[in-house]
């Protein structure tokens, strides 16, 4: 009986070790799973995108320069005018006074001037007769047939007669001064009067209306800003203002084209390009940007290729800036990209673990040995690349990165087309290092396209 008991004790015992070691078997990992991707090339497109509104390239604020109640007002809110399209109307009454006045001065200057004229005319057949009457006193004073008496007296009636034709001229010089001046006074009171009536200045469409018929208009003046009646916006040719990351304003340049979409415009995408840069970060004057907590933003400028007839002064909008495009250019994936530290001889060429190093290694955190430790000529930094697959082990290969598309870099050195780079899943990519033994899953399919 108690061999039948050990016999039975043992035969338990090997069932369990049995399935004790197929369950070892089965969990036993060749390594870590990872997917990857052949490399070729594509076409990138590196963007910069922000956000910002619509505005018209120029905009026109409508104030008045005189003071008065207005008395007639033509146009609402959203309405498009032409240019010379008359607006509004303020009472002119005390502007026509000042203009009647003006013409009336000028009037009776004008007259004046024709009484100097012909007060002149006389002068000179005055002045005509008493030098023929001189030259008579002169001929009969040489046959000593009048007095000198008489022939003194011809003669400073001639320089009575000068003197008043000099004072004519002089008088018509003068009234022809007042002319001048009666008609700059009835030109400015014109002008004054010409400002009463309002009219556009350009085509457009009324942003804003500020006033109401029989409201009283304010002029400014160096303290008081005067009442702006109504905001036109040239909407001929339109602009959006977008704010772009500080991050992000080194690639953006004058000149380089965009994609503006419009949020009330759904559908459609507007072609444009950069026309203007911010050299200054836009102030908030908020209490958040003073204390330092606000993103650093710049404007940029984009002007758009099309007229948009729907289109309003405000509207939101967003922005892709294209700051850079590669044609047909090998290219890696972003989530391939990592970060290790890697040990360089002294001319630079990296110095790898042997593999029974690198099993040591294996659950140790990258970077533990300080530099102190390498042998002279060796240096450990922090260096950018990816994984690629060789047989069932990764080697890290370093790699130096162009524009970034969407979803791609551009590959400048340390990559060729067709290598099988490590490109997921996150956590595997994550905690790869150079010599690790893996398992290749089902490849991602190429992407194609503009990236």
């Amino acid at each position: 009986m108690t061999r039948k008991k050990v016999l039975i004790g043992g035969g338990v015992l090997l069932v369990v070790a049995a399935l004790v070691g197929a369950n070892f078997y089965f969990k036993r990992t060749p390594g870590k799973n990872v997917n990857v991707e052949a490399l070729k090339q594509r076409d990138l497109e590196a963007t910069v995108s922000a956000s910002g509104k619509i505005q018209a390239k120029t905009t026109v604020n409508i104030s008045s320069d005189t003071v008065g109640r207005v008395t007639q007002l033509s146009v609402q809110e959203g309405d498009r005018v032409k240019k010379g399209q008359f607006l509004m109307q303020i009472d002119p009454r005390n502007q026509q006074t000042a203009a009647e006045r003006g013409e009336a001065a000028l009037g009776e200057a004008r007259a004046s001037l024709e009484q100097q004229r012909t007060a002149i005319i006389s002068a000179r057949e005055n002045l005509t007769l008493a030098r023929e009457n001189q030259r008579r006193q002169r001929e009969l004073w040489a046959q000593q047939l009048t007095t000198r008496e008489q022939l003194d007296s011809a003669e400073n009636v001639v320089k009575v007669r000068e003197a008043e034709l000099r004072e004519r001229e002089q008088a018509i010089t003068t009234q022809e001064q007042r002319i001048r001046q009666a008609q700059a006074n009835l030109g400015g009171a014109r002008f004054d009067l010409s400002k009463a009536r309002i009219e556009s200045p350009l085509d457009g469409i009324v942003t804003r209306r500020s006033i109401e018929e029989g409201e009283m208009v304010v002029i400014g003046t160096m303290n008081n800003a005067g009442t702006v009646l109504l905001t036109l916006a040239d909407m001929s040719v339109i602009e959006a203002e977008v704010e772009v990351d500080e991050t992000d304003i080194p690639s953006v340049q004058l000149g380089q084209r965009a994609k503006v979409t419009i949020d009330a415009i759904t559908g459609k995408t507007f072609m444009g390009k950069v026309t203007e840069i911010g050299n200054s970060p836009i102030q908030t004057g908020t209490a958040q940007a003073q204390a330092g907590q606000q993103a650093t933003n710049f404007k940029v400028t984009i002007t758009l290729d099309d007229q948009i007839v729907e289109v309003r002064p405000g509207f939101t909008c967003s922005a892709e800036i294209t700051t850079a495009t590669r044609k047909q250019v090998l290219s890696v994936p972003i989530q391939a990209m990592a970060v290790r530290e890697l040990t360089f001889d002294e001319k630079n060429n990296i110095i790898r673990p042997k593999k029974e190093d690198a099993q040591k290694r294996r659950g140790t955190s990258i970077g533990t040995a300080s530099a102190e430790e390498l042998p002279p000529g060796q240096t450990k930094k922090e260096t950018e690349g990816v994984f690629v697959v060789r047989g069932t082990n990764t080697e890290f290969l370093p790699v130096t990165t162009g524009i970034a598309g969407d979803k791609y870099f551009e590959v400048l050195t340390g990559l060729k087309a067709g290598d099988q780079v490590i490109t997921g899943p996150f956590n595997s990519v994550r905690d790869l290092q150079d010599g690790d033994l893996i398992k290749v899953e089902t490849p991602n399919a190429n992407n194609r396209g503009k990236s």
